[in-house]
């Protein structure tokens, strides 16, 4: 009778353990697409202000429509990309920040460009944009790097593993994209 009661008891603590694990990693796997969310919002804050910006500066820049065909475009390709998660979206984004750094630089030929109240104000909220989106990225690479942690250490790597909690990328920008775009305006 004693060793049923030890036996039931063992297996009662095993079963809060377990689910303790649980629900643990799975707490831990919803902070992580939380923290994605958060970036998704700022990168669709983004691809939103990209055409404003775009149209803005069209009719200053009558001999430069490759530069901004390259914008138009790299923005397409970060829209659709969010959607593949976040090694394609990254790549994109990358993608993304180099033609519109070209575009600044292009748009600094313009004085007429420098003196446009409008195009100051998108570039500010482009830049302040970007700012967000890389503390958003700093703080959706500290909650993948936590949860990845937790299911690769012993003992919740078991019940991970037994649940099928699945090690995510980190939102990696690439050294290229690491600096907020110079905006030199006035």
């Amino acid at each position: 009778m004693i060793t049923l009661l030890v036996a039931i008891g063992v297996i009662v603590v095993l079963a809060v353990i377990v689910i303790g694990m649980y629900n643990g990693l799975v707490r831990s796997r919803l902070r992580v697409d939380e923290a994605w969310a958060q970036i998704d919002v700022q990168l669709k804050r983004r691809h939103d202000l990209i055409p404003n910006l775009v149209n803005a500066v069209k009719g200053y820049m009558d001999f430069e429509q490759d530069v901004l065909t390259k914008v138009t475009e790299a923005r397409a390709n970060a829209v659709t990309a969010g959607a593949q998660g976040p090694a394609q979206s990254a790549a994109a984004e990358n993608q993304l920040t180099g033609t519109l750094r070209s575009l600044f630089a292009v748009m600094e030929n313009y004085p007429q460009l420098r003196a446009s109240e409008n195009v100051g104000q998108l570039q500010e909220e482009l830049t302040t944009t970007e700012n967000q989106i890389s503390f958003s990225r700093q703080h959706y690479n500290a909650t993948v790097l936590a949860y990845n942690t937790t299911i690769a250490t012993v003992p919740s790597s078991i019940i991970a593993g037994m649940f099928g909690f699945a090690r995510r990328d980190f939102f990696d920008a690439g050294p290229e994209a690491q600096a907020v775009p110079e905006v030199k305006l006035r």
